[in-house]
């Protein structure tokens, strides 16, 4: 990887924490002890409000929909909130634009339903957390479930199993971005079960 890349974690009321979270101390750790030369991690949110997330811990954005650099790579983490985003036609916007110019996007958990509302999904393999299966069926009957995998690639697009999912997803694209050596640095670290992303 020759240049430092812009990971944006989008972030609305009832997000779910790990989601969100996993993904972040992923990337920044990984950034982090390797002299900060990887990422520059930041979440996003719609507006500059504090967002509510689910089990109400409170959180800011780094940045909004109109002060975020560019994104290189997009994480759309999940939770009770999502639902309420299928109907949110400037959110949904924003998520396509951010997608035809990243090198990557990713879904934790439920933001998977926001992808099939996209048409993202179409005709795609794809994984979400257990509960949400039916609901990503209802937006797209063509998507293909593929639930007992912990994440799954298609073209640009990384869909995971839920919550934790994310913590494994995340490594093994930091694997693919960087090395072995430098995944496994990271998650030794972090104490982290390296096996899960393999």
């Amino acid at each position: 990887m020759n240049t430092k890349l812009n990971i944006a974690i989008l972030l609305f009321n009832q997000v779910e924490v790990l989601d969100f979270a996993g993904p972040f101390e992923v990337f920044s750790v990984a950034s982090e002890i390797h002299n900060h030369q990887f990422f520059n991690v930041f979440t996003v949110s719609k507006e500059n409000k504090i967002i509510k997330t689910v089990n109400n811990l409170q959180v800011i954005a780094n940045h909004t929909f109109v002060t975020h650099p560019k994104i290189d790579i997009l994480i759309i983490p999940g939770g009770e909130g999502t639902k309420n985003l299928l109907l949110d036609t400037s959110l949904l916007q924003w998520i396509k634009t951010q997608h035809q110019t990243a090198q990557i996007t990713m879904s934790i958990c439920s933001g998977a339903i926001l992808l099939a509302k996209l048409g993202l999904l179409k005709n795609k393999p794809y994984c979400t957390h257990h509960q949400v299966y039916p609901f990503v069926e209802k937006i797209d009957k063509t998507a293909i479930a593929k639930k007992n995998k912990r994440f799954v690639q298609i073209d640009s697009i990384y869909t995971s199993g839920g919550i934790s999912a994310g913590i494994d997803l995340s490594f093994h694209i930091l694997k693919k971005l960087t090395s072995q050596k430098i995944a496994q640095f990271t998650a030794t670290y972090m104490e982290y079960n390296i096996q899960n992303f393999s």
